[in-house]
């Protein structure tokens, strides 16, 4: 099996945090923000872009200069975790949860359509896995309805779809930068857009409104502190110019892995789009086995991490804060929750590793009985 590209040279994290350190302290400092912020709007072909403490305060700085208010309501998966819905119940918005397509991880329209009603503002597609859906899809539903759409592309930095990449479909993208992401920097985020007044109204809500957008006057109403420190800043930066490699090595590693499970008895790989760029964030398996969400519970008491087994990921309707509404369950999230197994990689993991987890996972899955 061949092997993995090199782990790229991270030589640039220690001289620009230290020189960042050197500067301070300086209240006023944003030197290092400010040049991520525009090598981050040259990635994404000149949209401005507001870098954010977090993946959650970039949407809640999004949807808010969207104009989501309390009372709105906003339509996202129940695929996603709770953090996506967090921001909207902040604003005093009400979140709606939509159904999500097994067959293609994508939302259900026809139940998004069934959930639209009059306070109906915005919907927000997850990327989960950075799997991205048909954009297609959503402009054509979003426009059909009038609404926003707000991506929650937290895990898909590097994916696109029929051309489009994942943050740049809707009115805002919204990226984590937190720790084990493909572009990280420990805690952190962003906000891409094209909208010049919805970037300058970001801006403005990630510090306290300081710095207001054209027309308003400093701290004229109340926001947030969620900027992105310097230090975090400098390692965002020296990440973003890392991040081809970056996405090269996790496409390998996804692929190493995939080819040393592919005789595990019960598990198929869950393919992109014939038009999908994927980040491969995680390798993606459907589990045909007895008792599928317990098997990747033990995998992850076998040293496996995993999306289900580790981190207990269910539908967001059915978390205690969301459950017990009118609204039916959410069964295809439900059914793809529980028959999929998306393995968690970081950079530094190597072969050694890798062929760990393809052992553990091969050995458990010809002995599983459930």
């Amino acid at each position: 099996m061949s092997a993995l590209p090199p782990l790229p040279a991270a030589g640039a994290f220690g001289a620009g945090v230290l020189e960042t350190l050197a500067g301070m302290p300086d209240p006023a400092r944003a030197a290092c923000a400010d040049a991520f912020e525009r090598d981050l709007s040259g990635v994404f072909d000149g949209r401005y872009a507001v870098a954010v403490n977090s993946g959650t305060a970039a949407l809640h700085a999004a949807l808010f200069a969207a104009g989501i208010r309390p009372g709105d309501e906003v339509l996202l998966p129940a695929l996603t975790v709770v953090m996506t819905a967090a921001p909207v119940v902040q604003l005093g918005a009400i979140p709606v949860f939509v159904d999500s397509d097994p067959a293609t991880l994508d939302v259900d329209y026809a139940d998004a359509a069934a959930k639209v009603t009059a306070r109906t503002r915005a919907i927000v597609p997850v990327h989960l896995w950075g799997r991205m859906g048909d954009p297609a899809a959503l402009a054509a539903f979003s426009s059909r309805h009038g609404l926003a759409v707000v991506e929650d592309a937290a895990q898909a930095a590097g994916t696109s779809r029929a051309g489009i990449a994942a943050g740049t479909s809707g009115a805002a993208g919204c990226f984590s930068m937190k720790d084990g992401k493909i572009l990280w920097s420990g805690e952190g985020g962003f906000v891409v857009t094209g909208d010049a007044h919805l970037a300058a109204r970001a801006r403005a809500f990630r510090g306290h409104w300081l710095t207001p957008p054209p027309g308003d006057r400093p701290q004229q109403q109340l926001a947030v502190n969620a900027r992105l420190a310097e230090p975090l800043a400098a390692l965002a930066h020296a990440n973003l110019r890392r991040l081809p490699a970056l996405l090269e090595r996790r496409r390998a590693q996804n692929t190493y892995l995939l080819r040393a499970l592919a005789g595990a008895p019960g598990l198929t790989p869950i393919r992109p789009a014939t038009d999908e760029t994927w980040n491969h964030y995680s390798p993606l398996l459907s589990i045909g086995l007895a008792r599928p969400r317990a098997f990747a519970e033990h995998l992850a008491q076998r040293g496996v991490p995993n999306s289900t087994g580790t981190f207990h990921l269910i539908p967001c309707d059915t978390r205690p804060m969301f459950a017990g509404g009118t609204l039916p369950p959410c069964r295809g999230a439900a059914q793809i929750l529980e028959r999929t197994l998306a393995v968690v990689l970081t950079d530094r993991d190597d072969e050694a590793v890798l062929d760990r987890y393809a052992a553990a996972i091969t050995h458990t899955s010809a002995e599983w009985s459930g």
